[in-house]
């Protein structure tokens, strides 16, 4: 028998099929009662009576790996006074679904946990996946938007902002999003990388709400910076360690490294540009870095294991990183140079007074300045443009750590759906993807706090 719940359905027979996938599935046939409700004309409040009617399937419950429906006529009813039809309402149905309200209830929870993607919920209810996804959407919708049309306003006042764009599709398509940087709850997304998406952000929260912010962490989208400077100017741009260590390592030693072996073999010294082959791992990696591969192989670290039955043999890590490390700064000015430049931006960002900061950045411009090189050069002006952004960092200790840990989780996610077409649906999960976690007393990020 179908539990009690399923009001005024009375079980009659229960049957076996099985489904073209090989499941068994429980066919519950049955009768349903018309409630007096049904009965009144919705035109004149006059009796109607049974007019026909049609057999209609609603999915339920599985019991343990089967699935299981319910199957009953559902009546049409006729007002003989007006002429009136309507059809037979079944309580224990879902709207907008043929499944009944505990199934969807079911789904809906399996869904909120964040553990199952839509396509083992799919298999897991027996539910179609465009099912699941509409399901989902709807929870999403009620649970972040109001209507449906509008996104719900951050719950609290954030003190730290995060910003970063991400790759929405292929073909240069973005999207940018911004978070609370002490709860990493994402607040805003956005199509676009372009100020617009902070005006339309601001817009939302309203300038009370922006009046408790006090930093923002952000790349060096000069956009970005440039957009919350003209709404906001009490809010100050941070710019972390991360992304000026990468612009540095990407744009400078990358290509300096380059320049060098080029240069090397057009003046006959193969030797030399044989020695920066295959270096800039080791050009880019701080010296602590090294150093401490150098202690995992002195202490035999095996990095893979070997394997008899597929014949492959152990790797173990091997020593001499720092060693090749000071052979390729003896042997080349400018990357020594960019080894200074790499001390004294760590250094740099481990202050916590501004004018020790700003000393240390001075004094990297001076270096880059003195090389006249034109890798250095850019870095140089790269750092005057975003000067006050980065001294800025010895006040507000921001790091962009939750931003890519979210651009991680948002990568996964693609992956998991193989694709989200449907970016509506795709901005919303990760709304909730953000949230699946929550940050319990956050620390402060003001250094003088």
């Amino acid at each position: 028998m179908v539990p009690s719940s399923m009001t005024s359905f009375y079980n009659t027979e229960t049957t076996i099929e099985t489904t073209r996938s090989g499941r068994t599935t429980y066919r519950y046939e049955g009768t349903l009662d018309i409630l007096d409700a049904d009965r009144i004309c919705p035109e004149c409040s006059k009796k109607m009576h049974v007019h026909g009617g049609h057999f209609i399937k609603v999915q339920h419950l599985n019991v343990g790996g089967n699935l299981g429906y319910l199957a009953f006529k559902r009546n049409q009813l006729e007002c003989p006074h007006c002429g009136a039809t309507a059809m037979q309402s079944v309580p224990f149905m879902a709207d907008h679904h043929r499944i009944t309200k505990e199934l969807l209830q079911y789904t809906t929870d399996l869904l909120a946990t964040g553990t199952y993607t839509n396509k083992e919920v799919s298999e897991i209810t027996g539910l179609g996946q465009n099912t699941v996804k509409a399901i989902d959407k709807d929870r999403l919708q009620k649970k972040y938007t109001v209507d449906g049309k509008t996104l719900i306003k951050p719950e609290q006042p954030a003190r730290f902002l995060g910003i970063d764009e991400f790759k929405l599709h292929d073909g240069h398509r973005f999207a940018t999003h911004i978070i609370d940087m002490l709860t990493g709850h994402i607040l805003w997304i956005s199509h676009g990388k372009k100020k617009q998406v902070v005006y339309d952000f601001i817009e939302h929260v309203g300038m009370e709400w922006m009046s408790n912010v006090e930093a923002i962490a952000c790349d060096m989208n000069s956009d970005f910076q440039e957009a919350f400077e003209e709404k906001c100017p009490h809010i100050q741009p941070v710019f972390d360690y991360f992304h000026i260590v990468k612009n540095f390592n990407e744009k400078v030693v990358g290509e300096i490294r380059k320049d060098e072996q080029c240069r090397l073999k057009k003046e006959g010294n193969i030797e030399g540009a044989q020695q920066l082959k295959r270096s800039k791992y080791i050009l880019t990696s701080s010296r602590k870095t090294l150093q401490k591969k150098d202690e995992e192989a002195r202490e035999g670290k095996v990095i893979s294991k070997g394997s008899e039955l597929f014949c492959k043999e152990e790797y173990k890590r091997k020593e001499g990183y720092e060693a090749r490390y000071d052979d390729l700064l003896k042997e080349n000015k400018l990357l020594f140079t960019c080894d200074l430049i790499k001390e004294t931006l760590t250094l740099a960002y481990s202050r916590e007074d501004e004018t020790l900061m700003m000393k240390d950045i001075e004094k990297i411009m001076d270096l880059c300045k003195e090389s006249k090189n034109t890798h250095l050069m850019w870095f140089y002006r790269l750092l005057s443009t975003h000067f006050e952004g980065i001294i800025a960092h010895a006040t507000y200790d921001l790091s962009s750590g939750k931003i890519e840990g979210i651009n991680n989780k948002i990568k996964t996610l693609r992956r998991q759906g193989y694709g989200y077409p449907d970016d509506e649906y795709f901005f919303l999960k990760l709304f909730d993807l953000s949230r699946a976690k929550v940050v319990r007393n956050p620390k402060s990020h003001r250094k003088s706090d």
